[in-house]
């Protein structure tokens, strides 16, 4: 049984995961279309990084739900921010070695996304009074 807590946050963090692809591929079109195809290509690896760790991380954190198993939540959680992390730094030493990208475009697309990050749960916030 999943409590409505954790559904609740499963809910949350699919809008977000999905707000963050579109930003992406919003992003990478337009950036193929008004410079070029190859920032808009280095635009959608730059993005697809974060949105990819991201995903990770929240699979990760919900894992588990409930107060038994809060300790396997913590772990779970923390987990999965150390697996974020890992992948994003793995996921960018690929890129950086193995493929021919603009480094403007990749690590705007990045940082953008990481700012939507930070900007959504404003947008999210359900005042139900």
């Amino acid at each position: 049984m999943v409590s409505t807590l954790a559904r609740s946050g499963r809910r949350l963090a699919k809008r977000l995961l999905l707000l963050q692809a579109c930003v992406v591929l919003a992003t990478a079109i337009t950036m193929a279309m008004v410079i070029n195809v190859d920032w808009g290509i280095s635009a959608l690896i730059g993005g697809g990084i974060f949105v990819v760790a991201n995903t990770a991380f929240a699979v990760c954190a919900f894992l588990f739900s409930g107060a038994r198993a809060a300790k396997s939540v913590v772990t779970s959680f923390y987990g999965g921010e150390v697996l974020k992390i890992l992948l994003t730094v793995s996921l960018f030493s690929v890129v950086y070695l193995y493929a021919e990208v603009e480094l403007v475009p990749l690590k705007l697309t990045y940082l953008l996304v990481l700012g939507v990050n930070i900007l959504a749960p404003v947008l999210f916030i359900n005042n139900n009074k």
